[in-house]
C-alpha cells in the first residue's frame, strides 16, 4: 500500500512538471475580441480582471436620483400666488387693474412665504392658495426689488414648511427638482440638474442688484415665479425666478436666487421691514486671461477693483484701485456676480476678510462693512414709540391671538397723549389701524412709514374690538 501511493505522487508531480514545460515552449494564447468598428483588440485576461474588479468594488449608480421623498416633502410647502395689481394708463387716464399669478414657498408654519418682488409688485390684493386648496389673503410683509424677493403672510398656523438647503455646496451637474404651479397647473414637478452657479443675465437692472442666479434646465414656466428649487434631499437651495425665452415659456434654461441669500433678505424683511444692505464700496470688473498674465496670476479666477469709493469700508480698509479679490472669509471668488451675491448676505456693521492680490503677492486684509451711506450702523428695530413725540401716539404689534380672534391685519393704538394732534381727533387707545391714506398696512413698520411719509394730512381707517363699524381719523401732521 505504501509503495502504491509513493508511485501516485511520483506520477503527478510528472504530470505537472509536463504542463509547466508545454506552457513554457508554447507561449502565452491571446484572446481577441472583436470590434465591429475597427477599435483595437482586447486581452479577455484584462476585461475579465476588470469585470472582477467591478463586482468587488463600490460605487454609485449612474440612474437619476430617486426624487419621490423629496417630492413629497416640498409639493405641500409651495403655494400658488394670485395677486391684483394696480397700474396707470387707464382710458380715462386713471388707474388700470390687472392679475399676476405665481408661486411661493412657507418659510415657517406660522405663515410666512416667500415669493418673487415682481410677482406681487404693486398688488392691491394679494389671493395664496395651498396644496390642500385653502385660500388666504396674505399681507406684504417687505419686499426687495434688488434681489427680486418679496415676503408675504398669511394668518394660519401650524402649516407644512420648507427647510432651508446649503446653495453654496450645490455642485453643477447635481439632480434638482423645481414645484410650482405653471400656466396655473397647481403642484407641477419637473426634474433637471444644475448648469451652472452665478450667472448674471442683467434682468433686474439697477446699480445695487444682485444677480448671482443658480441655472438648471428644470422646466419652468410662466406661474413657475417664485416656487421652489429643491435639492433631492428636499431641502430649499433656491426660488425660481426667471427663464431666457423668445416665446415666452420654458427653451432650456431657467435662473433662481440661491437659498443662501434668499435667507438674509427675508430675515431682514420680517425683523426691519426693509433690506440693511451692506457694501464693499468698490466698482468691479471680471478678470480676462490677459490681465492675469500681467499681474502674475495662474488664471483669471478673481475680480478686479477699478475704483475705490471715497470713506467706503474697503478704502478703510486699505484696498486699492487694481487689486485683484480672490476670496471672502476663506471662500474662493471668481467672477463679479459670486462677490456681489457673498457681500449681499451681510449687514452693515458686520467684519469679513478679504484676501487680494497686489505686486505679485497674496495678502489679506479684514473689511468692516457700512451701508450706501458709508455708515456702520444697522437700523433699529421699530419699537413703536417713533411718533409720539411729533404725533402724540403709540402703537404694538397685534399678537397671535388678536389676530386670530379678530380675523384682522393692523396695528393697534396703545396711547394717545392729552393735547396732541392725534387726540384732538378723539381716537382712543385700542383702535386697530388698517390703512393709511388708502394704502392697506399691517405692520408698525408699514404704519410708521406711511404716516411719515404723508405729504401734509393723514388719514388713519381702522376698527376697535367688537365694533363692526369702520372708523376714520383725519389729522394734519405740524411743521
Amino acid at each position: 500500500m505504501k509503495k502504491f501511493v509513493q508511485l501516485f505522487i511520483v506520477a503527478l508531480l510528472s504530470a505537472l512538471l509536463s504542463v509547466m514545460l508545454y506552457r513554457r515552449l508554447d507561449g502565452p494564447r491571446q484572446v481577441f475580441w472583436n470590434e465591429p468598428d475597427g477599435g483595437e483588440a482586447r486581452y479577455a485576461g484584462v476585461v475579465d480582471k476588470l469585470f472582477d474588479a467591478r463586482l468587488n468594488s463600490t460605487f454609485f449608480s449612474s440612474s437619476p436620483t430617486d426624487f419621490i421623498a423629496a417630492a413629497e416633502v416640498a409639493t405641500p410647502a409651495v403655494v400658488n400666488i394670485r395677486a391684483l395689481l394696480e397700474s396707470g394708463g387707464g382710458i380715462w387716464g386713471g388707474s388700470t387693474l390687472t392679475g399676476s399669478s405665481g408661486s411661493g414657498v412657507i418659510m415657517s408654519p406660522d405663515g410666512y412665504i416667500v415669493t418673487n418682488h415682481h410677482v406681487v409688485e404693486h398688488s392691491r390684493d394679494i389671493k395664496v392658495t395651498l396644496a390642500d386648496k385653502r385660500e388666504y389673503k396674505a399681507e406684504l410683509v417687505g419686499s426687495d426689488p434688488s434681489t427680486d424677493i418679496a415676503l408675504l403672510r398669511i394668518q394660519e398656523y401650524d402649516l407644512p414648511f420648507m427647510l432651508f438647503g446649503n446653495s453654496d455646496s450645490v455642485r453643477v451637474g447635481e439632480w434638482v427638482l423645481a414645484v410650482g404651479n405653471p400656466f396655473n397647473l397647481e403642484s407641477t414637478v419637473t426634474a433637471g440638474i444644475i448648469s451652472a452657479k452665478g450667472r448674471n443675465i442683467n434682468i433686474l437692472g439697477g446699480v445695487t442688484s444682485i444677480e448671482s442666479f443658480i441655472q438648471t434646465d428644470a422646466a419652468v414656466n410662466p406661474g413657475n415665479s417664485g416656487g421652489a428649487l429643491v435639492n433631492s434631499a428636499g431641502e430649499l437651495i433656491g426660488i425660481n425666478t426667471a427663464i431666457i425665452t423668445e416665446s415666452g415659456s420654458y427653451e432650456g434654461y431657467s435662473f433662481a436666487v440661491p437659498s443662501n441669500l434668499v435667507q438674509k433678505v427675508i430675515r431682514d424683511l420680517r425683523e426691519f421691514g426693509d433690506v440693511q444692505r451692506a457694501f464693499l464700496g468698490v466698482n468691479i470688473e471680471d478678470l480676462n486671461s490677459e490681465m492675469a498674465r500681467e499681474i502674475g496670476l495662474p488664471n483669471a479666477d478673481g475680480v478686479r477693483v477699478t475704483r475705490i469709493n471715497m470713506n467706503s469700508a474697503a478704502a478703510d480698509a486699505g484696498l486699492q484701485s487694481g487689486d485683484v479679490i480672490l476670496g471672502l472669509n476663506n471662500i474662493q471668488i471668481r467672477r463679479s456676480p459670486e462677490l456681489q451675491e457673498y457681500i449681499g448676505r451681510f449687514r452693515p456693521g458686520n467684519q469679513i476678510t478679504v484676501e487680494y492680490w497686489r505686486n505679485g503677492r497674496r495678502n489679506v486684509t479684514s473689511v468692516l462693512l457700512k451701508d450706501k451711506n458709508n455708515s456702520t450702523g444697522q437700523a433699529i428695530k421699530v419699537q413703536g414709540n417713533e411718533l409720539e413725540k411729533e404725533l402724540g401716539i403709540a402703537f404694538r404689534e397685534l399678537n397671535r391671538d388678536e389676530r386670530r380672534r379678530m380675523r384682522i391685519q393692523g396695528t393697534l393704538i396703545t396711547s394717545v397723549r392729552r393735547g396732541s394732534p392725534v387726540y384732538e381727533t378723539n381716537m382712543q387707545p385700542g383702535f386697530i389701524v388698517t390703512s393709511v391714506n388708502g394704502n392697506r398696512i399691517s405692520t408698525m413698520a408699514e404704519t410708521i412709514d406711511c404716516i411719515r411719509n404723508a405729504y401734509n394730512h393723514v388719514i388713519l381707517d381702522g376698527y376697535y374690538e367688537g365694533e363692526p363699524d369702520l372708523y376714520s381719523y383725519r389729522f394734519r401732521k405740524r411743521k
